[in-house]
């Protein structure tokens, strides 16, 4: 054993030494010593030995690179974690540093929503042609997924922090530059996460692989073209996320995270036109958890489907009770995710749902955010969107102004309803600027005979201006909070009361 580890450090130490330009520097420096200790003979040794040295520290340091692919110039998986396992013993037991590096480009399911498959492989492809012009031929890589490559750093004892991060910048550098497609300038960036060996160095190789997606996951969350370096740190908030993404399914299958009802009502009538349902979890020591706390674990843990039918069962086991209570709430908005709109299941899956409870697919009003609108004709995405509204659902363009859904995509989706974002909304009744950005996305509602909601209404003058301008649905705070399922019929009742004998609010004309 010992024999085996003191070859490995001696093969090491020849080819970090040996394997760069630098080390031809020192060869006249060694032939002039061999000549003034030994004379002409150790001359001729040393110029007969020396060649084949370099030639050996260059073989050895060469079997990586002939194990990469010579299409791709990757490993495959197996061998990049048997030589990964490899760099963790030999290094922990030399005492020199390397790291494990993972960079994923930044919004590739975007990408490929927006450019299509055949532009989404040129750019994996151009990805991974750029990293490995970063990278020396002594590192290890693979590829993990078609937006993510994972690398192994050759064992160094000059490798520290800095050089780690000078890398990864040299990294982005190189991926940030354009990538041409169909003749135009295409700019993407990436995130890196790294972790030095000497931070796992007491553990398996397959943690320190793990540390490293853990310090890639926090640059992904800390937003496009970020670094992190695996720490302390960020192993304890990882096993905080972990504990809490397994309390998330937990909480699911027990029926913790269900829906809480925002209330709609007509600006004509006053009356309720219908409810959104927003997800909150019932966290039975944290109290009730905002969608902001636990999406993030939803998306990582590809539980956004699941967490989707779930909010549909219970928006419409709510239908049916209010209808069983003689309560008129004519629509449900439910909020549906990328990840449930590329599931080419979904229509059918809607369809059996709605069947079982009894409800017509006028009952529900599908939330989908603008950006979607803006996808490619064919993709699975806008299959379904459309499917949904030849069902009979009514489609809801959420958060409306702040994506960039053109004219003729609101007409070829067949859009049922503009909801108007609240930073539109907010401080209308006295910011004139406001007031005219809302007039003008009302006049285009009207011209293309599109129903309209303003959300994020807190006040009542808000309120008055919304009606008063011709908007036809309002929602915020200053209407009602979400509430759980069992105070909406008291809201519901209390409103009716409110609203009763109240004075019509006359809307402007000429728009």
């Amino acid at each position: 054993m010992w024999k085996h580890i003191t070859v490995e450090r001696v093969l090491n130490a020849l080819t970090s030494i040996l394997s760069g330009p630098a080390a031809l520097a020192f060869v006249p420096a060694i032939s002039l010593a061999a000549f003034w200790l030994g004379g002409e003979r150790a001359l001729v040794v040393v110029a007969l030995v020396l060649p084949l040295v370099f030639a050996g520290a260059v073989a050895f340091d060469a079997r990586v690179e002939k194990r990469r692919s010579p299409t791709t110039g990757m490993m495959d998986l197996g061998t990049f974690a048997a030589e990964l396992e490899g760099i963790f013993k030999s290094s922990s037991s030399s005492g020199a540093e390397s790291a494990c590096i993972l960079v994923a480009l930044d919004d590739y399911p975007g990408f490929l929503d927006l450019h299509g498959n055949a532009a989404a492989n040129h750019l994996a492809e151009q990805f991974g042609s750029r990293i490995l012009s970063v990278i020396r031929t002594q590192d290890i890589v693979t590829r993990l997924d078609q937006n993510k490559i994972a690398i192994g750093l050759h064992p160094s004892h000059q490798l520290d922090l800095e050089a780690c991060i000078q890398m990864a910048g040299r990294m982005q550098a190189v991926v940030e530059e354009p990538f041409n497609m169909n003749g135009a300038g295409v700019y993407v960036s990436c995130s890196i996460g790294f972790s030095l060996l000497s931070s796992v160095v007491d553990s398996r190789y397959e943690d320190w692989i793990d540390a490293a997606s853990a310090a890639l996951g926090e640059a992904q969350r800390n937003g496009p073209s970020t670094i992190r370096a695996f720490s302390s740190e960020t192993r304890r908030r990882s096993h905080i996320r972990a504990n809490l993404r397994k309390e998330f399914e937990t909480a699911l299958d027990n029926g913790e995270i269900r829906p809480w009802f925002q209330p709609q009502v007509s600006t004509d009538t006053g009356r309720v036109t219908g409810f959104e349902a927003l997800a909150r979890w019932e966290h039975p020591q944290k109290g009730v958890l905002g969608p902001q706390v636990f999406l993030p674990f939803a998306e990582q843990a590809e539980l956004m489907e699941k967490l989707g039918q779930a909010m549909r069962h219970h928006a419409f086991a709510a239908l049916r009770d209010w209808d069983r209570a003689g309560v008129v709430v004519p629509r449900i908005g439910v909020n549906f995710s990328s990840d449930e709109l590329r599931d080419p299941a979904l229509i059918d899956r809607l369809k059996w749902e709605l069947d079982q409870n009894d409800l017509t697919p006028d009952r529900l009003a599908v939330e989908i955010l603008e950006t979607v609108f803006s996808r490619r004709p064919d993709d699975v995405i806008t299959r379904n969107v459309t499917g949904m509204a030849k069902l009979g659902c009514c489609i809801d363009l959420d958060d409306f102004g702040t994506g960039h859904a053109s004219i003729a995509s609101i007409k070829r989706f067949d859009v049922t309803r503009i909801k108007i974002d609240r930073s539109f909304v907010a401080k209308a009744d006295r910011d004139a600027s406001q007031q005219q950005l809302v007039s003008a996305i009302l006049t285009m509602a009207e011209r293309l005979n599109v129903e309209t909601l303003a959300e994020g209404v807190e006040t009542q003058g808000e309120h008055a201006l919304m009606a008063q301008l011709g908007c036809d649905h309002v929602q915020g705070f200053g209407i009602g909070k979400p509430m759980p399922f069992e105070k909406t019929l008291d809201w519901i009742a209390a409103h009716q009361n409110k609203i009763e004998g109240m004075p019509r609010i006359g809307r402007k004309t000429g728009l």
